[in-house]
């Protein structure tokens, strides 16, 4: 039955969509392209497995995130990346301010106990204490030299900082909201060649997720376009990307007074999407964290 349907795509079929021009020859033994990413091996094999594999309890679903990052990043074109920062400083003064400030958003437990109700500080106190995530979950040990160096570092730090000022939780909507609000929020403010290296890695956990939940996980599809709908209209609204706010200077202020000042708007109501998680893997014996992300 199932050849059966299959083979009623027709060979009109693979004419039309394939085209008819010359085919292409090469003196290569292993498979070779124009893309230097479908030339890589292993980045390949994880793409094609992390699109199509179920998000089964035995791995959590950030895993082989680091190895496509790795990757990613070996493949970079780093002069050209380098060149982009310098124009995009010398056009955009909040970028500047915020490279040259390098006002890191990772805090002690002596920093942020003793916090007023509602405040940046407040929030962040509760988010180490009863999370158990760790904001400095990636570039683990990395000293900050440069301007980049201290972009890829904030960069990880802020992420659940913006989790928490958008309202958008660490569910799988909330993972898929920011992911949108932050595209839409690059390619308003960067250059969109800038914008797409911003972007390379949300591309990706974008790209996977849709894939795993199309073929998988019909529940969690419907939410997911609503998460992306919600996440990006507020990201059209922000003043910059949220990742250029040097949060130290913010920690003593009301979460909402933070939202107003930056045009972060319409927060989901907190737990309104708690569910999310539960539809888009296979079922676990507890949901944890890290480990039920469906996005980050």
């Amino acid at each position: 039955m199932e050849n059966e349907i299959s083979a009623r795509v027709s060979d009109a079929d693979f004419a039309y969509y394939n085209g008819s021009g010359p085919g292409f020859t090469t003196e290569s033994s292993v498979l070779i392209s124009s893309s230097p990413y479908l030339n890589h091996p292993q980045l390949r094999a994880l793409i094609a497995q992390e699109m199509l594999r179920r998000n089964g309890a035995e791995l959590p679903n950030t895993a082989y995130i680091p190895d496509v990052v790795k990757i990613l990043m070996e493949l970079e074109n780093w002069p050209r990346i380098f060149q982009l920062f310098e124009e995009e400083k010398a056009r955009l003064p909040e970028f500047k301010a915020w490279l040259a400030g390098k006002k890191v958003s990772l805090f002690t437990n002596e920093e942020l106990a003793g916090a007023e109700p509602g405040t940046l500080r407040a929030v962040i106190h509760d988010f180490v204490v009863n999370s158990g995530y760790n904001m400095d979950h990636f570039f683990q040990g990395m000293e900050i030299k440069t301007d980049f160096d201290f972009y890829m570092k904030e960069r990880t730090h802020t992420h659940d900082i913006e989790h928490m000022i958008t309202g958008f939780e660490t569910n799988h909507a909330g993972e898929v909201a920011l992911l949108a609000a932050n595209t839409r929020a690059f390619y308003k403010y960067f250059v969109p060649e800038l914008a797409s290296f911003f972007n390379r890695v949300g591309s990706y956990l974008r790209a996977k997720t849709i894939m795993k939940s199309g073929l998988f996980y019909p529940e969690s599809v419907k939410i997911e376009l609503d998460a992306e709908d919600i996440g990006a209209a507020q990201g059209r609204n922000w003043k910059h990307p949220l990742f250029l706010i040097p949060y130290r200077d913010y920690l003593d202020w009301q979460v909402q007074d933070i939202r107003e000042e930056f045009g972060i708007t319409n927060p989901p109501t907190p737990g309104e999407w708690a569910w999310t998680t539960a539809v888009s893997e296979d079922p676990r014996p507890s949901h944890q964290g890290m480990a039920s992300m469906a996005a980050e």
